[in-house]
């Protein structure tokens, strides 16, 4: 696949998107190495994550027609509650798939958004195949997760703030879900300084994009084994996986139980309250999976809010 992609489509979203985000802001924080890193915070960001800009953008983006029809989409939990505040935002109605390992917390708050939350199917993937089969037999419109251009697009508008902020970084840490978060930091990174380095994280039980790279091609996976319900399709998307070995120089892998003591790292040590996929970067730099050079300058996405570092 060709990338369409210029820094003009990344700076259009986010003027597009600029009356109804947050730009989040950037935080040093040191972290247990004594490495001082810059953490994006997406968990602060309206909906609760990142999901809202490409959603967003997405919807925002759309014909009268295409808004006329109502709107579907099937997620882990973050983009269902973009597509469905987008949904919000311009009166359209709006109907959510969600897999089965979807937290109830988040199930309830898509609720409080719009009353058409369907749950079902065990992962991602299932979910998706009925959102599909809504927009065949339904007319509706669908929304991918990772798998669209003005998705990522707006996904990207996180490195415009984040260069604008701390425009010295070295490196920038991306957790790996589909593949569309990363596709548009990534992408848009690169077009502002081509020298930056771009790793990606993913969990070791759903390394979706870190087999596919290794393959030299899109790769299925058997079964998903992380609790990292936002980090879980077992299949990617053809034009993320071109953006991504395009674009990204590394993935590493990090386990649920790195995961899940870096949330709580960060909630004890910052105050912050992330999901395990937000501290999937943060857990990556404590166990030294990713061992930045001394004078490397290392930025983080944190990319959603949740209670997985909270003690209970």
């Amino acid at each position: 696949m060709r990338n369409n992609f210029s820094l003009a489509m990344f700076e259009t979203a986010a003027e597009r998107l600029a009356p109804y985000i947050h730009k989040t802001p950037v935080m040093e924080l040191p972290l247990k190495s004594g490495l001082k890193a810059f953490l994006k915070l997406e968990n602060l960001q309206a909906s609760g994550s990142f999901k809202i800009r490409g959603a967003l953008n997405t919807v925002l983006s759309l014909t009268e027609e295409e808004l006329r029809r109502g709107l579907v989409t099937a997620s882990g939990g973050n983009h269902g509650m973009g597509v469905a505040y987008a949904g919000a935002l311009t009166q359209t109605p709006t109907t959510i798939y969600l897999p089965e390992n979807t937290p109830a917390s988040k199930v309830e708050k898509l609720k409080k958004l719009t009353p058409d939350v369907i749950v079902k199917g065990a992962v991602w993937d299932d979910a998706n195949a009925l959102a599909l089969e809504a927009k065949d037999k339904e007319g509706k419109t669908y929304i991918h997760p990772f798998a669209d251009d003005t998705v990522i697009a707006g996904q990207g508008t996180i490195a415009l703030e984040t260069l604008k902020a701390c425009p010295e970084l070295d490196v920038l840490l991306v957790a790996i879900g589909g593949g569309g978060l990363i596709s548009g930091v990534a992408t848009a990174a690169k077009l502002i300084n081509p020298n930056i380095k771009i790793i990606g994280i993913e969990a070791t039980g759903a390394p979706t994009l870190y087999e596919s790279v290794k393959a030299g091609e899109l790769v299925t996976l058997d079964a998903i084994t992380t609790k990292a319900s936002t980090l879980a399709p077992r299949r990617s998307s053809e034009p993320n996986f071109s953006l991504i070995r395009e674009n990204v120089d590394n993935i590493l892998l990090v386990t649920d139980d790195q995961m899940t003591d870096a949330a709580k790292w960060l909630w004890n040590t910052a105050g912050i309250a992330v999901e395990l996929s937000a501290a999937a970067a943060i857990a990556a730099l404590h166990e030294g999976i990713y061992k930045p050079k001394p004078d490397e300058k290392v930025g983080v996405v944190i990319c959603g809010a949740g209670l997985d570092g909270i003690p209970t």
